[in-house]
């Protein structure tokens, strides 16, 4: 599913929205962070080539097989979410659990946190909050799943700051052409 829009911001959050309801999974899910952030790497690759519209038939179908093969881990975090939202909006609303409640005090003046209706009730200070589109990846610091980057080899690492050079804007060609101009011009001063 593409979204057909003039608006590029509507459209990946839609897209995003999407994704994030079908590939839900959380750290706790997997058995390191490593693997849990080539998850959300994975994800993400397939966001931006969807909002940029490379090779979208073959990630669309990539999503339906993924769907079909999880369907029952995808709903069980659909479940567990809605429950976190739902326990999320009851604290947020200061309502306690209903063994907690004192019905006997006969007031109908008092909400269930005790306090009279149309007055100021404080939040409650430990309150969840609830959760934005999907998780970030989180920072694998030193640990015994990645030593110091030993895996990567020389070939890698100049590819990978190479590229890093290239989104920074920056190339080699026109480096050497402003030097080229900057001794030119100043040769006739």
């Amino acid at each position: 599913m593409v979204v057909a829009s003039g608006n590029v911001f509507a459209k990946e959050m839609a897209i995003r929205k999407r994704i994030a309801s079908i590939y839900n999974k959380r750290v706790d899910d997997f058995e390191s962070l490593r693997d849990f952030n080539d998850y959300l790497e994975e994800v993400e690759d397939m966001i931006v080539n969807l909002v940029e519209g490379i090779d979208v038939p073959a990630i669309e179908s990539r999503i339906a097989q993924y769907q079909r093969e999880n369907a029952e881990q995808i709903m069980i975090a659909q479940a567990r979410k809605a429950e976190e939202y739902a326990a999320a909006l009851a604290a947020s609303k200061g309502q306690l659990p209903q063994t907690a409640v004192d019905l006997s005090s006969g007031s109908s003046q008092a909400g269930p946190t005790g306090v009279a209706q149309g007055q100021y009730a404080p939040a409650i200070a430990a309150q969840p909050r609830p959760m934005g589109m999907g998780q970030q990846p989180l920072p694998l610091g030193p640990g015994s799943d990645m030593p110091g980057f030993e895996y990567e080899d020389e070939e890698t690492m100049k590819l990978r700051a190479e590229k890093a050079a290239k989104a920074g804007g920056f190339s080699l060609e026109m480096s050497k052409k402003r030097a080229l101009e900057e001794a030119f011009a100043s040769i006739w001063i």
